[in-house]
């Protein structure tokens, strides 16, 4: 399975972008994916994740209440609607999947495909 984003840019904050990550294979639905994002000289983060039909899904507390995770299982495909984007939300976005166990869903370690990332600047 291979993992491609796209949807990235430029965006004034306060605006909205929406990201998508398609796989290049069936995913099933009880692989979790989820969001990850890396700013300069920061940790990658883990800021939302996605498992099951229709989907339980997590947010990091940094994202949460502005950013929303969808699955289209039928397209592969994963989503991530940004809304309020402040500049702080500046960084490289990266989809995964993987079969992280209930405390490592926001954790890199849970996941072993990645995307090659695409970037996201929030301007002031």
């Amino acid at each position: 399975i291979q993992l491609v984003e796209s949807g990235g840019g430029t965006v004034q904050a306060g605006g909205s972008l929406t990201l998508s990550c398609t796989a290049s294979g069936y995913t099933g639905c009880s692989t979790h994916m989820a969001w990850f994002r890396q700013s300069p000289g920061k940790a990658r983060e883990g800021i939302a994740s996605n498992v099951g039909y229709p989907g339980d899904t997590i947010y990091s507390d940094s994202v949460k209440g502005r950013f929303t995770i969808s699955r289209d299982h039928a397209k592969n495909t994963l989503t991530l609607q940004m809304n309020s984007l402040k500049p702080e939300d500046t960084a490289i976005y990266y989809c995964a999947a993987g079969t992280p166990t209930s405390d490592y869903r926001l954790r890199e370690v849970g996941y072993h495909i990645w995307g090659q990332g695409t970037q996201v600047t929030v301007t002031v």
